[in-house]
């Protein structure tokens, strides 16, 4: 089963349809390129998974193929992170995903630069195309962002008229998500023993999404305030005894007002 989109009216035109995965389809196997971009990966979809915000129909996934069919050849590229809004059947150990046949394209994807020169950027149309031609021509993702861990720097585009345009970020360095209801920035810090550059989600009202061991931390400092509170009580009842009982006064008999 395939689902056409478009027909080539000139040779320079694309045929793009969306097939399932053929079985005798080997997907690629690359290693990953360091070991900080499961980390940032893992620590995205975390801070999702701890405000509830994930819902069974969604897609959230990383190093995870992307598959569409052009000019008759099957393509599959796999972003370092990916958001689908809804899939039309939740599959609990998904091999890949083609948009379009299987649910939602996806609404952003997400690329961490390597040390070396990768294909994020590339605009190649040919067969195989890049990554950049694939998400912006062929897919259509309405966002897509490439996160420079060792600098932290965040390039964020839309999509506009079939052409990806950056974006600047507002006042607090960060992008607002539309389709999330959700800003990414970048953030500096350590987590797993990781100190660096981040990319991190804030809600509507600019409150950072926490970690697990941040909610933890929060925590047992609520606790710890609320052990105060109740000990500052605590004193000042004592003092209020003994005040009253300095000056004759029995606080377990007390008039009524």
């Amino acid at each position: 089963m395939a689902t056409q989109l478009s027909k080539a009216k000139s040779p320079t035109e694309l045929v793009i349809s969306w097939e399932a995965l053929p079985d005798d389809f080997q997907l690629e196997d690359e290693p990953v390129e360091n070991t900080s971009q499961p980390i940032l990966a893992g620590a995205l979809r975390e801070s999702l998974e701890i405000s509830g915000f994930i819902q069974p129909q969604m897609l959230i996934a990383s190093n995870f193929g992307l598959c569409a069919t052009v000019n008759g050849q099957f393509i599959a590229k796999a972003p370092d992170w990916v958001y689908v809004p809804s899939v039309n059947e939740v599959v609990s150990n998904r091999k890949s995903y083609t948009p379009n046949l299987k649910g939602d394209i996806p609404a952003i994807v997400i690329e961490f630069l390597s040390d070396t020169e990768g294909g994020e950027y590339s605009v190649k149309r040919t067969y195989p195309p890049g990554k950049w031609f694939f998400y912006e021509q062929i897919l259509q993702v309405p966002i897509y962002a490439i996160f420079e861990p060792d600098s932290g720097l965040l390039e964020f585009y839309h999509l506009e008229n079939r052409r990806y345009e950056l974006k600047q970020p507002d006042e607090n360095g960060r992008h607002w998500v539309e389709t999330m209801g959700l800003f990414l920035g970048t953030w500096q810090g350590t987590k797993e023993a990781r100190t660096g550059y981040w990319l991190r989600w804030w809600n509507e009202a600019g409150n950072l999404l926490p970690w697990a061991v941040e909610q933890i931390e929060q925590e047992r400092q609520r606790t710890e305030q609320e052990r105060q509170r109740a000990e500052q009580e605590r004193q000042q009842k004592e003092q209020l005894i003994a005040y009253l009982q300095s000056h004759g006064i029995d606080p377990n008999n007390l008039p009524p007002f």
